[in-house]
């Protein structure tokens, strides 16, 4: 034990001494803004609301000297139709404005393996403008589920899928496309992560709430156990906490 918090304690005054913020725009940050474009034109195309997420070692580590040795771009989409709730939870009366006037929603259901879910879809909301909030109507039990959409695409990698939506600028090219539903709020399956404890006091109770309060996402992975099942190649999901990463590593380096 304590040689790996030596180990940790090198690593992490190597990373504060070594590494700091881009002064400047950097080359992530020019694609991401082109990668916004993209995806606006595509919700004109589609007529659907894709609200896009730069995920994966760009977002993550986008500090010096880190930087040049990221080789790849991930984004994250999700539809403004589709959203997913943890098991048991009553549906949502009221939504960000990234969603549509009606929004199909799923429970998320564990599988036999950790971290691997399903999507039986639950209700169904219609926004009352008048009213301002959406009423429910309920889906009969584990009849109807979010389908992944790997098996649909030319390629995969991962979670990433490509062959869905129009091809990219070429200056994109190297970009990973990760189809996900959002959870507005922290699953179940991670409920003891906000009071597990921890050293050296981070991340504190502020990082922790933020993590929390940001929710999480599910996108269509299988696990390599199941890959060869007809039904549960289709409809296994997998936990995403790249929000969370997120928040932890800018908290560390704000």
């Amino acid at each position: 034990m304590n040689d790996k918090r030596a180990v940790e304690e090198i690593i992490t005054k190597f990373l504060l001494n070594t590494c700091r913020l881009r002064p400047e725009l950097s080359q992530p940050a020019v694609q991401a803004a082109e990668l916004c474009g993209w995806f606006a034109a595509i919700r004109i195309i589609i007529h659907a609301n894709i609200v896009p997420l730069t995920t994966g070692s760009v977002a993550e580590f986008y500090i010096e000297p880190i930087i040049p040795h990221v080789g790849d771009f991930d984004v994250m989409y999700h539809l403004g139709t589709q959203l997913a709730i943890p098991a048991g939870h009553p549906p949502p009366t009221q939504l960000p404005d990234e969603f549509h006037n009606y929004v199909k929603v799923a429970e998320i259901v564990d599988s036999h393996l950790p971290g691997y879910v399903y999507l039986p879809l639950r209700y169904l909301l219609t926004e009352c403008p008048e009213k301002g909030q959406y009423n429910a109507a309920e889906y009969d039990r584990y009849t109807h589920y979010f389908t992944n959409l790997g098996h649909y695409a030319s390629h995969r990698h991962g979670p990433a899928i490509q062959g869905l939506l129009p091809p990219l600028p070429c200056s994109l090219s190297t970009m990973d496309i990760v189809y996900s539903i959002r959870c507005l709020e922290w699953p179940s399956q991670a409920a003891d992560w906000p009071t597990r404890h921890r050293y050296y006091d981070w991340p504190d109770s502020a990082t922790v709430d933020r993590v929390v309060s940001s929710g999480c996402d599910v996108v269509g992975a299988v696990h390599r156990q199941c890959r060869q099942d007809e039904w549960m190649s289709k409809q296994q999901w997998r936990l995403s906490f790249s929000r969370a990463e997120i928040v932890l590593v800018n908290s560390e380096f704000s």
